[in-house]
């Protein structure tokens, strides 16, 4: 008999890219076909767990200083599969006022989203597309908690590398960034060729057998979607260099992660 957690519709034979994220995570929401293909990035990065947890500590970082700037909305799109130290949980121990909405297309994190927000009625969850940031602004359920004539903050971390450029990455930033009011925020992360090219190709053609590839891009290319938001400090630089609560780590660079936050003027 399936798990409970797992929707009747989901085909568990192709790798989702949520499903591996969560597997790196420590999560057990995932099947076979995921774990093989972590297990193949393992074997191409192996500190492919360390990078996944970096990437996450730089989201509860950067959310934090986020709502600690007096933001009361969230918008986490291409959010995964909810794990310790959501968006929701770490705003509203800022503000217990806070807002989040998620919003993903893969039918087991919507699934177990809806079963983790229970009873917490400043936080939802959205079926959507990232590809098609209308229909998420658009969605019904949206102005239910996010009234986008206040700022937001928009989470776009580890997801626009799970966009091709044909299917434009650009342009997902820029309705998003049009339809926010000023002094809202965007957060993203996003997978750089800078520091090893070679490992990024290779983590990218893996990629190429799950729901979404995994196309790394440059750091000018990636400083490209804060284009109409002025950028905080310390700018976009690998993820466990943002704002590190510890010192930061040696040769960030080894996380192939770029991280930053900017700010609607």
């Amino acid at each position: 008999m399936d798990p409970e957690w797992i929707p009747p519709e989901v085909d568990g034979r192709r790798p989702s890219v949520a499903r591996v994220y969560d597997f790196l995570l420590g999560g057990e929401h995932n099947f076979a076909s995921d774990r093989d293909l972590a297990t193949g990035l393992l074997r191409v990065e192996p500190r492919a767990r360390e990078l996944a947890h970096a990437n996450r500590a730089f989201l509860r970082r950067a959310v934090r200083a986020v709502a600690e700037a007096g933001v009361e909305q969230f918008v986490d799109i291409g959010s995964g599969i909810p794990t310790q130290g959501n968006v929701h949980e770490v705003a509203q121990a800022v503000n217990p006022d806070a807002r989040v909405v998620y919003v993903d297309n893969d039918d087991v994190a919507v699934a177990h989203s809806r079963t983790i927000l229970e009873g917490n009625d400043r936080a939802a969850v959205i079926q959507a597309d990232m590809r098609r940031p209308e229909g998420i602004l658009g969605d019904p359920r949206l102005p239910e908690l996010v009234d986008l004539s206040r700022p937001v903050a928009f989470l776009l971390v580890a997801a626009l590398h799970l966009v091709k450029d044909e299917e434009g990455p650009g342009g997902i930033v820029a309705a998003l960034r049009d339809a926010a009011a000023p002094g809202s925020h965007l957060v993203l992360s996003h997978l750089t060729r800078d520091a090893q090219p070679g490992k990024a190709a290779a983590i990218g053609k893996l990629y190429d057998r799950a729901t979404s590839p995994a196309v790394a891009r440059s750091r000018g290319d990636i400083l490209r979607f804060f284009d109409g938001w002025d950028l905080l400090e310390p700018g976009l630089v690998y993820v466990p260099s943002w704002r590190p609560e510890d010192g930061g780590v040696d040769r960030p660079e080894r996380f192939l992660v770029y991280g930053g936050v900017g700010r609607k003027p």
